[in-house]
């Protein structure tokens, strides 16, 4: 059966799903999302799916919760609000969703909450210029209020450090801190630590306050119940040059290694090794160069020993259906390097014959971006955009995002959270 699908941006994400593919806010998306019956009717589930396909699209675990629906209703405040000085948003306490639970701690611990979240804005209103996410919020008028609870939970229940969440009016949203989390990680009465922490968190605060219209997708086709995908079993029975002969295949009709938003369309490129972009020659050259760079990375990595010895289940996860795209992308609204987003377990597709449900997951590669220090193949970059990485580089790149995002199963507030925005 081959099933083609055209994917629509409120499917997806951050997002970014806001966090299955195609990361998607623009909105970049990993695939076409089959909704699937489980037991004996999956065979009548399957043929029905095909005329109600959903393509949902993206980091970290950080982010999973991140709403898409406006529901400050559904958080009550306690007290009045604590004015930060120049600053058009207030820090509130909250009793968190019901059920939450308050996380072990007492009053003092949540009056230093306030002040340390307090302290840390004051910090980022001084050097605004320096988290550029953080001042586009503040032009933007987009955080109506920071609400600190004892602990912060998305809609499933999964306790987060930070959640970002739309109110009912337009452009406008609250952020907000778990307590407890700010406790456990040391960060009360520490507001310098906590400023970067925080800093990361305005490029959600921008993002789900965007209101702007999403950009078409373009329109792609996977042959799923022929993916010649393999059991993890008989990839660790393969040697190196027949993992290499098996990829090509997926390539064919399963694996993709272009984003289904095409946000490499007229883009500049990098040579490898400089920081210097170069325009491109043709609307699709700098499309074409990283399909190809991609293409020759996850080569490396399904067949060097080096990676099936050290990041064991990306090897696995390119051969057995998990990853069904990886890609470069464009999006200047998020400051990540890398992403992985995964479709959730009720989006889970059926692959292969005989057939395997499987959560796919979507590798992006952010071109413009630098690695962060705490990313896991920070040093193997040595501080160059992703887009100037050699084949080798973005291999241990790619294998390493794989070996430490890659879950088995997806969790519903990450798959929903990351909505890729288009570029301008």
């Amino acid at each position: 059966m081959r099933i083609g699908w055209s994917i629509s941006p409120a499917c997806l994400g951050p997002t970014i799903i806001e966090e299955v593919i195609v990361e998607t806010k623009y909105r970049l998306q990993a695939g076409l999302l089959i909704p699937l019956p489980r037991g004996a009717s999956w065979g009548i589930g399957w043929v029905m799916a095909a005329c109600l396909i959903l393509f949902v699209g993206e980091t970290q675990a950080s982010h999973q919760g991140h709403s898409t629906h406006a529901e400050t209703e559904r958080h009550e405040i306690t007290g009045p609000g604590h004015p930060i000085p120049s600053l058009p948003f207030q820090v509130f306490l909250g009793n968190g969703k019901e059920g939450s639970g308050v996380g072990g701690l007492d009053p003092a611990d949540l009056d230093a909450a306030v002040q340390t979240v307090i302290d840390a804005c004051v910090l980022l209103l001084q050097h605004r210029t320096d988290y550029p996410r953080f001042d586009e919020s503040l032009r933007k008028n987009a955080l109506q209020q920071v609400l600190i609870e004892p602990t912060v939970v998305n809609d499933e229940g999964k306790a987060f450090p930070f959640l970002v969440a739309r109110t009912k009016e337009p452009g406008r949203v609250i952020l907000l801190i778990s307590a407890s989390s700010l406790k456990d990680k040391g960060y009360l009465n520490h507001p310098d630590t906590l400023v970067p922490v925080l800093a990361r968190e305005f490029q959600w605060v921008v993002s789900k306050a965007d209101t702007a219209p999403k950009p078409k997708t373009v329109s792609l086709e996977r042959d799923l119940q022929k993916a010649p995908i393999r059991t993890d079993q008989e990839i660790k029975g393969l040697p190196p040059d027949e993992r290499a002969r098996s990829l090509p295949q997926l390539f064919d009709n399963y694996l993709r290694t272009v984003d289904d938003q095409r946000s490499l369309e007229g883009q500049s490129s990098y040579e490898v090794g400089s920081s210097v972009p170069v325009p491109p020659t043709q609307s699709d050259s700098t499309t074409k160069l990283y399909e190809i760079r991609v293409r020759e990375a996850l080569q490396k990595i399904v067949r060097e020993p080096y990676f099936e010895e050290h990041t064991p289940k990306a090897v696995r996860s390119l051969l057995n259906g998990t990853v069904w795209n990886v890609a470069f992308v464009k999006i200047d609204q998020r400051d990540w390097a890398t992403r992985t987003r995964v479709l959730s377990e009720e989006k889970a597709v059926l692959v292969g014959e005989p057939s395997r449900r499987i959560q796919p997951a979507a590798i992006l590669v952010n071109i413009h971006r630098t690695a962060a220090p705490d990313d896991p193949f920070y040093q193997d970059t040595q501080g160059l955009p992703m887009g100037a990485l050699s084949a080798d580089q973005l291999a241990r790149v790619i294998a390493l995002e794989i070996q430490h995002n890659i879950q088995d199963k997806s969790l519903s507030g990450h798959t929903a959270q990351d909505a890729l925005t288009a570029p301008k």
